[in-house]
């Protein structure tokens, strides 16, 4: 009782190309199996990215270690070399 007959198999597959149209079911197949290749070939690459050693990546430095900003003094103030009087 809790399974499908063939009889109620064809039934759904027939209200399916009643609803869809025989037209566009080889199209929605078609797209369906090219999303399923791309899926697949997206997972097998991010477990392959996964088993990758630690020492291919590059490793990301401290922030103590990081350059520090330009010292203020060095950089120029447009401000204060204006020359014109601000009107209001």
């Amino acid at each position: 009782m809790g399974s499908l007959s063939p009889a109620h198999w064809a039934i759904v597959a027939l209200v399916v190309v009643i609803l869809f149209g025989s037209k566009k079911l080889p199209d929605a197949a078609r797209g369906l199996g090219r999303s399923l290749r791309i899926f697949k070939s997206e997972v097998k690459e991010m477990q392959n990215d996964g088993g990758a050693p630690a020492a291919a990546a590059p490793a990301e430095q401290p922030v103590a270690q990081l350059p520090a900003a330009a010292p203020a003094a060095e950089t120029p103030n447009t401000a204060a070399q204006h020359t014109e009087p601000r009107t209001s």
